[in-house]
């Protein structure tokens, strides 16, 4: 018996719509079929619908950020098995080549490596997805922790994760984080790990700022207008010591280096839908160092432990919760950022 599935998928530009498809089988021995039972929308599935990801490929289903239970695994597949609950990592990597083997999962030379589920292969916004490299892209999650903590875990949380890791905090730093939407919360959530002397984050959105000094009262918030000179006096040396521009805006680039004091590193974590201007001549001197992206995902066992041990709690991104037959009001409340929405959990 076939089971035929809703599926939201990416029909062309400018349009995502339900397909019905069969569950997908298992095509390697290292595959497995996961049984989606919380997924979520992410800004790149709203690259994919305005034509921003020109190797997304037409009629495939969207949606990467993913938890859910094991429901087949191929004879390959040791780390994982049927019944078990997992986060999807938002990267499939095989593990073997040199790339995967130092870490930089995001450059696996396999045909399917890098950013494929939800992109050209079908993704996690419907019933079941076939997850290639299972051993690699699904973690375990802890029994005491629910599918709502661990729903960011395998993208948002592990960008987040990555970012914090290369730019090498330090105890005495000072750092600035230009936007914080969900991802750049989750930067904020990581970098707080490290115990940096202070933390200020630059927002346009008077409703974010509202949420970060909710939450995080002991973050210092500011507004691009205020953003440079704020951070040249409230740090030691005239400028922040780590950077990280997780807004993509069209003058965030050069907030960031700007604000950046000199010999500081600057980690480039937000998708730019075009190119940005490095203005050497204007920099020459400031001696930085730039770190970019995309994410190399492969910290989601230790973020999981993390979120066990209760020092990362993503839970209250999650604004508003709907059922996968109403994903398309889900899309457009999140695109439209309406009703202070941050993150949206849907319901498979």
């Amino acid at each position: 018996m076939v089971i035929i599935m809703l599926s939201y998928s990416y029909l062309q530009k400018g349009s995502f719509g339900f397909v019905e498809k069969p569950k997908p089988k298992l095509l390697h021995e290292r595959d497995a079929i996961v049984k989606v039972t919380l997924a979520s929308i992410c800004t790149s599935d709203l690259h994919i619908k305005h034509g921003s990801v020109p190797r997304a490929v037409e009629g495939i289903t969207v949606g990467h950020e993913m938890v859910g239970v094991v429901d087949e695994v191929g004879s390959e597949v040791s780390q994982v098995k049927k019944g078990d609950r997992v986060t999807v990592n938002v990267e499939t990597f095989c593990g073997d080549c040199f790339f995967c083997r130092h870490g930089f999962v995001n450059n696996c030379t396999d045909k399917n490596g890098g950013w494929a589920l939800g992109c050209r292969i079908d993704g996690g916004q419907t019933e079941y997805v076939r997850v290639p490299f299972a051993d690699q892209g699904l973690d375990k999650i802890p029994d005491n922790v629910s599918d709502r903590q661990a729903l960011f875990v395998g993208d948002i949380l592990a960008t987040g994760y990555w970012a914090a890791r290369i730019n090498e905090i330090t105890s005495d730093d000072t750092i600035l984080i230009i936007g914080v939407g969900p991802t750049g919360i989750c930067t904020l959530l990581c970098a707080r790990l490290k115990k940096p002397k202070r933390i200020i984050v630059c927002e346009k959105s008077e409703e974010r700022i509202r949420f970060i000094n909710e939450h995080y009262p002991d973050i210092f918030t500011v507004t691009p207008d205020e953003c440079i000179e704020f951070v040249r006096t409230h740090s030691d040396h005239s400028g922040a010591d780590a950077v990280f521009e997780v807004a993509g805006g069209d003058d965030t680039f050069r907030l960031a280096w700007e604000c950046a004091r000199p010999n500081a590193t600057v980690t480039i974590v937000a998708l730019y839908d075009k190119p940005q201007l490095l203005p050497l001549p204007d920099m020459y001197g400031k001696n930085l160092t730039f770190k970019t992206g995309g994410v190399d995902g492969c910290d989601c066992a230790e973020i999981l432990e993390l979120i066990e041990a209760g020092r990362i709690d993503t839970t209250p991104l999650i604004t508003h919760t709907f059922p996968l037959s109403e994903i398309d009001k889900a899309y457009d409340l999140f695109e439209q950022k309406r009703d202070g929405v941050i993150k949206v959990a849907v319901e498979c």
